[in-house]
């Protein structure tokens, strides 16, 4: 339930941040408060504790956003807080977040390779997803797992890409298993 009304309160927000010629800033605010939330386990406890007051919720987000925020971000923390629904607000960001990418047509592509990778192949990767998926534009986020020992994991969406070492290791191992050479 909590994530219906979260994508409903990023959907409302787009719209009136749309309205207002405020999306990019909404969008700049909204990924500044994921990433606040996301690195302050104790701030989204506080939001989701039904026993602090909406007072003291409202005041510790207006300690930490303040004047950090656009006007809009401000009064849309306000009204979700005395609503009683400052549980939701971070997945409220991650919803506003997910549907604004849908509208301008960006793309996440999270790769994970046994090691760093270099410019060149993060451009390769970049004209790959834009081309088979038809994106504006394409973020790469990296992770490295050395126990690939070569090759990637290229996720975008819910599509997955598994050209890893490691992965072709275990098919063989299978195999071999079931008998099969």
């Amino acid at each position: 339930m909590s994530s219906k009304a979260a994508s409903r309160y990023a959907k409302s927000l787009i719209d009136l941040s749309t309205e207002q010629n405020a999306l990019q800033d909404m969008m700049n605010d909204m990924v500044l408060f994921e990433q606040v939330v996301d690195n302050n386990s104790e701030l989204e406890a506080i939001l989701k504790n039904p026993i602090v007051p909406l007072d003291k919720k409202a005041g510790i987000l207006n300690d930490v956003f303040g004047n950090k925020v656009h006007q809009i971000t401000q009064s849309f923390l306000k009204l979700v807080v005395n609503k009683g629904r400052a549980g939701i607000l971070f997945e409220t960001s991650k919803q506003f977040i997910n549907q604004y990418n849908f509208i301008k047509g960006i793309v996440t592509a999270e790769v994970t390779s046994a090691i760093a990778l270099n410019d060149a192949t993060k451009a390769e990767i970049v004209a790959l997803v834009k081309k088979e998926i038809g994106a504006n534009e394409v973020i790469v986020k990296e992770k490295v797992d050395e126990k690939l020992i070569g090759g990637f994991i290229l996720k975008v969406g819910d599509k997955q890409f598994d050209a890893s070492i490691s992965s072709g290791l275990n098919k063989l191992k299978k195999e071999f298993a079931q008998g099969v050479y």
